[in-house]
């Protein structure tokens, strides 16, 4: 045997003498009280949430039509780019339009031109009249055909107008900043009124998120907040379709007036930012985190914090008759609480009865614990607390679903 071998082997020894005495260390003695982590339950503030299922709509959005029939001369936009107020998108055919209102100016001047006539005409009359060659009648007649004229023009110039209108309508822009989609119609083809929607335009910053509050629910909303300031005293937050959270946030604008008779829910819309996200591409295209129509989570979230009696998530348990938790009572012996839970974050439950402030539940080592069992109880590790006293200040409630979540199955195996 080389001395090399003899090395190896010598470590080996030591490896396994240091896991096994590392396990002996962990592991309680044969018959002794299983160890166990224990947290105190303490009253703490918290964010309560309610969460809801809810849409993203654009603040404006815009169909785009044809004014006038006209062929379809030249698409001016690049589909999908982010646009603002009066940018064009369609240039139509304007030789017929700028025909039309030469025609209906010259007819203007025409009439312009036999209402000066009629004019001096009534001059000539008018100075007859007070001589011995002069009519009345005449000069009623130049009066009523100077009048005649001068309504003529009129109506002629609103001739002119309408044409003018019709010809600014063969450039069609967008009424509104926003995000274009793509063309209906390409180049060539006639378009008019009834020709249907050319293309929509959709703002993009701010945002609406509308969704349906259940009767019963938006009663309890308006309980809970409406002491506070009602509608300032809720914040918006969006959890997005996969799964993250949206980093801004809104606040609520409108509340329905009528109850949806077929679902028993009221129609409540918030606004959120919905900044870009990117630089725009060279054509003009840009990327917004929320887009019009898309299917969010939506949580309200109160502006001011409530105190509640706050427990590790993962120390909650479930079976066929509810939630519970076991506490270390008297000579260290488990017990089991039946509570009630309220609403929770991904690491703090609240408790709205069964339990006090100070009562020692366990949260860790729950697999190996009975109620009634003797157990030896110590603090429970570091994770734990960090993630309790993070969670007490930043994390928002999360709504109650009926069970907690957190223990492991074998943890409901009693």
């Amino acid at each position: 045997m080389d001395l090399a071998d003899v090395s190896v082997r010598m470590l080996a020894a030591s490896l396994l003498t240091f896991v096994i005495g590392g396990t002996a260390w962990t592991q309680p003695a044969p018959g002794a009280p299983p160890a166990v982590g224990i947290v105190e339950a303490i009253r703490r503030p918290i964010t309560e949430t309610s969460e809801f299922l809810g849409r993203i709509e654009a603040v404006n959005r815009v169909n785009v039509v044809a004014r006038v029939t006209a062929f379809l001369e030249e698409r001016l936009f690049v589909e999908g780019a982010e646009l603002k107020k009066g940018d064009p998108l369609y240039r139509l055919e304007r030789g017929p339009f700028e025909a039309d209102l030469a025609s209906k100016q010259a007819q203007v001047a025409q009439l312009q031109a036999m209402l000066e006539n009629a004019k001096l005409t009534t001059e000539r009359a008018a100075t007859l009249l007070g001589g011995p060659a002069g009519q009345q009648s005449t000069y009623d007649a130049a009066i009523a055909n100077q009048r005649s004229l001068e309504a003529q023009v009129q109506a002629a110039q609103a001739q002119v107008d309408a044409s003018r209108i019709n010809l600014d309508y063969t450039m069609i822009s967008t009424p509104i900043d926003g995000k274009i989609g793509r063309t209906a119609v390409t180049e060539g083809n006639v378009v008019g009124p009834s020709s249907g929607v050319l293309t929509t335009i959709v703002s993009q910053n701010p945002m609406y998120v509308t969704f349906p509050v259940p009767l019963r629910q938006g009663l309890e909303l308006r309980e809970r907040y409406g002491p506070q300031g009602g509608l300032e005293a809720v914040v918006i937050r969006l959890r997005l379709p996969d799964g993250r959270m949206y980093g801004k946030s809104g606040k609520l604008n409108f509340v329905d007036n009528t109850i949806a008779q077929n679902t028993d829910t009221i129609t409540v819309r918030g606004e959120i930012a919905n900044p870009i996200l990117r630089a725009p591409s060279a054509a003009g295209v840009t990327v917004h985190e929320l887009t019009d129509g898309e299917f969010v989570t939506v949580l309200l979230e109160g502006v001011q914090p409530i105190e509640v009696l706050a427990v590790p998530r993962s120390a909650v348990l479930s079976d066929q008759q509810g939630d519970y938790v076991l506490t270390v009572g008297a000579g260290d012996k488990a017990e089991q609480r039946r509570i009630q839970l309220g609403q929770s974050t991904p690491t703090i439950a609240s408790v709205i009865s069964g339990l006090a402030a100070g009562d020692k539940v366990i949260v860790e080592g729950l697999q190996r614990v009975r109620p009634g069992q003797a157990v030896s109880p110590g603090p429970a590790s570091a994770l734990i607390l960090s993630s309790m006293k993070a969670g007490a200040g930043d994390a928002p409630l999360e709504p109650d679903h009926g069970g907690a979540t957190g223990p492991r199955p074998e943890d409901n195996k009693r």
